[in-house]
């Protein structure tokens, strides 16, 4: 149904859903990338097209020639440039309530097993990393790592991560309640400061994992005792024992329609 006429173009409803769909996509995407070098990037390839329009509108042959190259492979540009961006946008949207509905982790009980265990941790000033696998496998960085499949327990996750195990490095990897693995290697973020607070390796490692895969992941830090949770490639620290239960049984045990809300808000919590 035409609504009304632009000179010789014809608006329909279609094309102002058309627009309104596309405009929605590109703010998310921006939400995604702000406060990132990728958003940089990004107004920058941005200012690259404008120029080479503005080159072929006043004719200036040489320069257009030169933006003209570097547009005809800004795609390819942006694949190699926003990869990590573009595997956070394709994770966010995995999360589809619609899939939710037919992947069902038992995460109840193993919740209160992973928080006691990090209470005793903390208590104790063991450095520990956990990740609790969503909804996909890890299975390229579980086996990184030495392949337990045992029952989750609080007395096997202190046990674990006691300085003297030697299985205590590296991340242990938790899917509903089975420990999958132990002593696993995570990618680092490039993220290095939190705040005034430099980031170690451990925590690194947690906020790394975020950014690739549907995963949360819990830092306990081994010199201050503090407890820090990540998920979406965004970290919160300093959650007392109750604070990171009510943080899990939130991101964990909820509704597919609350969860889709939250992926699309945009908010961001501070390190």
């Amino acid at each position: 149904m035409e609504l009304f006429n632009i000179g010789f173009i014809s608006v329909t409803l279609i094309d102002i859903l058309d627009i309104a769909i596309v405009s929605f996509l590109f703010y998310r995407l921006y939400l995604i990338m702000r406060g990132t070098i990728a958003a940089q990037i990004f107004v920058g390839l941005l200012l690259i097209i404008a120029f080479s329009f503005l080159a072929q509108a006043i004719n200036l042959k040489a320069m257009g020639w030169l933006l003209r190259t570097l547009t005809d492979i800004w795609v390819i540009a942006f694949i190699i440039l926003f990869q990590p961006e573009l595997r956070r946008l394709l994770v966010i949207l995995g999360k589809n309530p619609l899939i939710s509905r037919f992947i069902h982790l038992d995460v109840k009980e193993s919740i209160e097993e992973v928080a006691s265990a990090v209470a005793q941790l903390s208590r104790k000033r063991h450095g520990a990393l956990i990740v609790i696998i969503r909804a996909t496998g890890i299975r390229g960085f579980v086996e990184t790592g030495i392949s337990l499949q045992a029952q989750l327990s609080t007395a096997l996750l202190v046990s674990i991560f006691n300085p003297k195990s030697p299985l205590h490095d590296g991340a242990v990897v938790i899917k509903g309640q089975i420990i999958e693995a132990a002593h696993c290697t995570l990618p680092l973020s490039h993220v290095t400061k939190s705040g005034d607070t430099v980031l170690g390796m451990r925590h690194r490692a947690g906020l790394g994992i975020t950014e690739q895969v549907d995963v949360i992941s819990i830092i306990v830090s081994e010199e201050r005792g503090t407890i820090s949770l990540a998920e979406n490639g965004v970290m919160v620290s300093g959650l007392s024992v109750q604070e990171l239960l009510n943080e899990l049984r939130n991101r964990l045990v909820k509704s597919p329609s609350k969860s889709w809300k939250n992926i699309w808000s945009g908010s961001r919590s501070n390190a």
